[in-house]
């Protein structure tokens, strides 16, 4: 019997005391009961709205009619088919502004919890399902892959499972791109990206990491010396930006990238970790993104008072309104319609306070959001010892400096055509390093793109 409730089943969480203090996952995930009965939420419409939002093409009415029969394996296969990572995006994609966006639900009351049900069965099958993917037979074709973030691994996965021998360069010591580095463990917890990694493993993919193509090897190279007949780059956009203020070189003044690396990757936050980190009293994270609100609740967990400092107003802010959520739940603090003009230092060059101007907002600039403009005579000092940029990122020049005849874009980003393919033939890019900082999921759609693109070209 359909479920005609207005409101989408909650998501058991952590109490926000609690999780503010611990690295452990916030969200709890549905049991089989919610789960039932939000799928039955579903009214399995004809033209299937909700697919228009996905940019991977998952086939949502079937796999949550599936979930509203108890068939949860079943409902895993059928995700599973466009999607390669429908663990990762169950916790982390913006369904609100994709999928769940175009669910005829919505224009009523809450739309299907698509996300939610999505992570209930990926959570089922790895809990129920311990046997891994079966090793295509070869097909003899060789193609690298730069990079093994959301993008990299989508590619590599569409096509081993095509008979591709695949070889996965990583810059880094651990598989996952983002997913490990970027996206704290409290949102994704990292043996869920192994899980996935593995299973590429399973199927013949070869993961290559301390490897940085630019510097240990080139594109070139791979191609003319090692043999490989297409290459895949996705490399994400790791290049971090600050503002051009006095003071963004002092001590205690982080990228959020070094910041949430330090945290994600290196576990910098537990009692016996090489890796040195700050462990501030009171941080200023500069901007209103999903990654400021990472950036934020990481400082949160290490015991620091947290300041979210954003130029414009709450309404404004960029990062998902779930995040947005959790940080106030969790007591960071927002000081919106206010921005840094300098930051102050003491005799030792270590930060200890950040001088920031009211701002109001005009007229709309060409993004469509209002322009914030500064109120003089409006300054204030916050007092803090660290301060994290989190003002966004673009791609890392070295590939497009050590690569001949690669088209680059005005804002670093490498140009390639529908297909994926860049100026350079065989030569394929997705993700950030084609689009500057974006979401998992439109990364993972442009590496199923050009997987597509390269199976076409190499099949011929």
């Amino acid at each position: 019997m359909a479920n005609m409730s207005l409101q989408k089943n909650p998501m058991p969480s952590q109490d926000p005391n609690v999780r503010n203090k611990n690295f452990q996952e916030v969200a709890l995930g549905y049991t089989e009961e919610q789960a039932l009965d939000e799928a039955q939420r579903c009214l399995n419409c004809k033209n299937k709205p909700c697919m228009q939002g996905c940019p991977v093409m998952v086939h949502i009415p079937e796999f949550i009619a599936k979930v509203a029969a108890g068939e949860f394996e079943e409902a895993y296969q059928i995700i599973s088919h466009t999607s390669a990572l429908p663990a990762v995006c169950g916790r982390v994609c913006p369904q609100e502004s994709q999928c769940e966006k175009y669910c005829v639900r919505g224009k009523k009351g809450d739309p299907v919890g698509i996300g939610r049900l999505e992570r209930f069965v990926a959570d089922w099958h790895n809990a129920h399902c311990a046997g891994a993917p079966e090793k295509p037979a070869s097909n003899g074709h060789r193609v690298a892959v730069v990079g093994s973030g959301p993008a990299g691994l989508t590619c590599a996965g569409d096509l081993a499972r095509k008979g591709y021998e695949v070889t996965v360069f990583e810059a880094l010591h651990l598989a996952g791109g983002v997913l490990v580095y970027g996206i704290p463990e409290f949102r994704l917890p990292k043996a869920i990206v192994q899980k996935e990694v593995d299973g590429l493993k399973a199927m013949g993919v070869t993961i290559a990491t301390d490897t940085v193509v630019g510097r240990t090897i080139s594109i070139d190279e791979l191609m003319e010396e090692q043999g490989f007949e297409a290459v895949f780059i996705g490399s994400g956009a790791g290049l971090p930006m600050f503002m051009n203020i006095p003071g963004v070189n002092y001590r205690g003044v982080y990228s959020a990238n070094e910041f949430l690396t330090r945290i994600n990757l290196m576990k910098a936050y537990l009692p016996d970790s090489d890796t040195p980190i700050q462990h501030p009293k009171t941080v200023a994270v500069v901007g209103g993104g999903n990654v400021a609100m990472d950036a934020a609740r990481c400082a949160k967990r290490l015991g620091a008072e947290v300041y979210i400092v954003y130029r414009r107003g709450m309404e404004e802010l960029p990062a998902r309104k779930e995040e947005v959520e959790h940080a106030e739940e969790e007591g960071v603090i927002f000081k919106t319609l206010c921005n840094p003009v300098e930051i102050f230092a003491d005799e030792k060059d270590d930060v200890n306070k950040i001088r920031c101007i009211e701002m109001e907002l005009g007229e709309p600039d060409a993004s469509g959001r209002r322009r914030p403009i500064e109120k003089p005579g409006s300054e204030f000092d916050i007092d803090v010892d660290c301060v994290i940029m989190a003002l966004g990122t673009s791609p890392n020049p070295l590939i497009k400096s050590t690569t001949k005849g690669l088209e680059i874009n005005k804002k670093g980003g490498i140009v390639v055509n529908e297909e994926g393919l860049t100026s350079r033939e065989k030569v394929y890019a997705g993700g950030d390093a084609v689009t500057g900082a974006a979401t998992v999921i439109l990364a993972m759609g442009a590496g199923k793109t050009a997987a597509k693109a390269i199976d076409e070209a190499l099949s011929k």
